[in-house]
């Protein structure tokens, strides 16, 4: 059993000239209650990102986008730092009708499958979404290509 409060928000920082930057954030306030000592207790997180974009010419845009994990449940003393983590870190050219390529740490490809049943603010996207799991879910290292409208004919 848990209990859960949490809040999401962006915002755009620049954008001007096919060139655009935006900070997002979301801070989690939650804390179990189970009786397993180890999950039990305050589970709180932050989490910070930008997501880049910059138009090249009519048909390459480049783009990026970083996440940062800050467990706000940690001491100042030698757990500072545990469970903090960059969760996505990638750059890559999208190609108009094309697709997309980027490389990085990202979700791997049949996790785009997956997202759509991976809603729920706890607990959510569980059957075969483990990250740094190839793929499935969130990894360093990932290659992928994508076309979300197979090739303008969607």
């Amino acid at each position: 059993m848990g209990a859960i409060s949490s809040f999401a928000n962006a915002a755009e920082i620049y954008n001007k000239d096919g060139n655009k930057l935006d900070l997002y954030g979301r801070v989690n306030a939650k804390h179990y209650f189970v009786h397993n000592s180890t999950s039990d207790g305050d589970k709180s997180y932050v989490r910070l990102g930008f997501k880049g974009e910059t138009q090249i010419n009519d048909s390459l845009t480049g783009f990026g986008q970083w996440e940062y994990n800050i467990q706000a449940n940690n001491s100042e003393g030698a757990d500072a730092t545990a469970n903090t983590k960059t969760r996505l870190g990638f750059a890559g050219l999208k190609f108009g009708d094309y697709g997309s390529f980027d490389y990085g740490r990202n979700y791997g490809v049949v996790y785009d499958a997956e997202a759509y049943t991976d809603m729920l603010p706890e607990f959510g996207g569980d059957s075969y979404s483990n990250t740094d799991n190839f793929m499935t879910g969130r990894s360093t290292g990932l290659a992928t290509y994508r076309n979300r409208d197979f090739f303008g004919l969607g």
